[in-house]
């Protein structure tokens, strides 16, 4: 794919990030992270939030959803990156596992610290209904090749 021809990126500031991507580009990249996290054997975390009580058919208005990326945003590193897993529904993250030896951190707690960042941003009544969900893919061997890893997704 041609850097011309990548999504345009959506409206909303995500801190220290960036801005967040549109459905299209995050999968796009959500994609390349996850064929990446395959090859070096290292997990890979998405952080996928939601708000309760409401349709699919109901979007998230525009300030949730840009309170929403500002917490994330405070959540990623610059490796990382934010944007919509569902456009207008589902905003998401993907954390890289980096290559230190630092113990990896689990999904509760990766869960609880993106909560204590959404909540500081938006109000309480959206705060109650909000929902994060962590999944974790990880690289495993097979038992046919352990040249070809194969991941595997884990909800929370």
């Amino acid at each position: 794919m041609m850097p011309e021809s990548l999504p345009s990126h959506s409206g909303f500031s995500s801190g220290a990030a960036g801005q967040a991507y549109n459905q299209t580009a995050f999968r796009h990249f959500l994609a390349i992270e996850r064929r990446r996290a395959e090859r070096s054997g290292r997990p890979l975390l998405l952080v996928l939030v939601t708000l309760q009580q409401r349709t699919d058919r109901d979007v998230l208005p525009a300030a949730t959803a840009a309170a929403i990326f500002r917490g994330l945003g405070e959540t990623v590193r610059e490796v990382d990156f934010v944007g919509w897993f569902r456009e207008g529904l589902v905003a998401g993250a993907v954390l890289t596992q980096g290559s230190g030896t630092a113990a990896e951190p689990t999904r509760a707690l990766v869960s609880e610290r993106v909560l204590r960042a959404l909540r500081a941003h938006v109000t309480d009544g959206v705060a109650r209904n909000l929902r994060v969900r962590v999944l974790r893919f990880d690289p495993r061997i097979s038992a046919h090749s352990e040249q070809e890893p194969a991941a595997k997704a884990s909800g929370h």
